[in-house]
């Protein structure tokens, strides 16, 4: 078996052969800056303009409407910090106890600047408590966020709905969509999405390279001062390569999304259907009618997700515990908590996360590793051992 099998595809994923061809020339023989005067540079600009409109085909945008930023965080961050910027007169923030760190962490964080939020509960398979977000809404709302699916158990929010009911209010609303988009289908002239979050690395392009829609009327301050680039709404010279790779990324999802979600969904029920029927006390978290196609997230009970990982890859198999933001942490994920899972199961709770590159055969030799590993964790936990006693 060729090593390694990588199903942590949530986390990052490889950069396509045809996206780092794309690329490859604008490192080397086209250099210019694409803000000259020059042709050299303005055959540059050409490209960004063409990518620009492949990203904004992905999700049916205007290509007016996108902005090039860092990475999924910074789109996150400039979305909520200009809204609150521009409507400074309202201090309150709408989103949900699973949201992604660079969410989380930035509502904590104004939190402790004068700003008030308010976290949106889940249930025990993550599905959002809408009655709660709308009851919550006031005339002090300035910005409601909620993921389009969660980075750690696919489930899938209904945006469309709550960004509709938001529109009727008067209130902005941003979608963490890093997860989503590329996967699967996504158009934002059938909802009254306002902002949108997209990152390159999780579709096949290169880290660094992420983008911001922004619906035309949408009040709007720059996060990054400087020159005139991105029409005054972000300044910096743009990172011309990667913008090209996310530009070819997304040409390449849009025409491939239906048969990989096919294919990607066929080999991720196989695992979930074979690992829980080999290994006891196992339970997968999440709606599994409303997921992404890519994304599985099992519990072991009784056992460390850590031992686990490390167990795994010592076989050669990648996988995770979570969010790749919150890795090092000894607390179970705050996704699974807000869940209201038991620390029992979600300290054992491993995410598989596939993509167009796995195979079947990787999946099967995951399947046959993974149960002597949870066997053999089981042995050595006295709660496990405690749990098999007769009573």
């Amino acid at each position: 078996m060729k090593q390694p099998i990588y199903v942590d595809n949530n986390a990052t994923t490889k950069v396509d052969d045809k996206v780092l061809a794309e690329m490859l020339p604008y490192f080397s023989d086209y250099y210019g800056n694409p803000s000259s005067m020059h042709s050299f540079g303005g055959k540059i600009g050409y490209k960004i303009a063409e990518a620009r409109e492949k990203i904004a085909a992905l999700i049916n945008a205007s290509p007016k409407e996108i902005l090039f930023t860092s990475c999924g965080t910074e789109s996150d961050n400039t979305a909520i910090k200009a809204v609150l910027r521009s409507r400074s007169g309202k201090r309150h923030i709408i989103t949900t106890r699973v949201e992604h760190p660079a969410i989380k962490n930035l509502c904590e964080e104004l939190s402790g600047r004068g700003h008030r939020v308010t976290y949106v509960p889940v249930d025990s398979k993550g599905i959002l408590d809408l009655d709660y977000l709308y009851d919550h809404i006031t005339d002090d709302t300035a910005i409601v966020s909620v993921m389009w699916a969660n980075n750690e158990t696919g489930v899938i929010f209904p945006v469309e709905e709550i960004a509709g009911k938001l529109s009727e209010r008067g209130i902005t609303f941003h979608t963490d969509a890093v997860q989503a988009a590329g996967k699967i289908p996504i158009d934002v002239q059938k909802n009254q999405v306002d902002m949108l979050s997209m990152s390159g690395h999780k579709i096949h392009a290169p880290k660094g390279i992420g983008a911001l829609y922004i619906k035309k009327g949408t009040r709007f301050s720059p996060f990054l001062i400087g020159g005139h680039q991105e029409n005054g709404r972000r300044g910096g010279t743009e990172n011309v390569g990667a913008i090209i790779g996310l530009g070819k990324a997304c040409e390449l999802a849009m025409e491939h999304l239906e048969d990989e979600a096919k294919k990607v969904g066929h080999l991720r029920d196989i695992l979930e259907t074979e690992l829980l029927k080999a290994i006891p006390s196992s339970i997968i978290n999440g709606n599994r009618e409303n997921r992404l196609p890519t994304t599985t997230n099992i519990s072991f009970k009784f056992v460390e997700g850590e031992a686990i990982l490390l167990m795994l890859n010592e076989h050669g198999i990648c996988a995770s515990s979570g969010s790749a933001c919150t890795t090092g942490s000894l607390e179970p994920s705050h996704v699974l908590r807000a869940m209201g899972v038991p620390y029992t199961a979600a300290h054992g709770s491993i995410r598989f996360s596939l993509s167009k590159y796995n195979t079947e055969e990787e999946i099967r030799y995951i399947i046959k590793k993974l149960p002597p590993i949870i066997e053999r964790l089981r042995e050595l936990s006295p709660f496990w051992q405690e749990q098999q006693m007769p009573t």
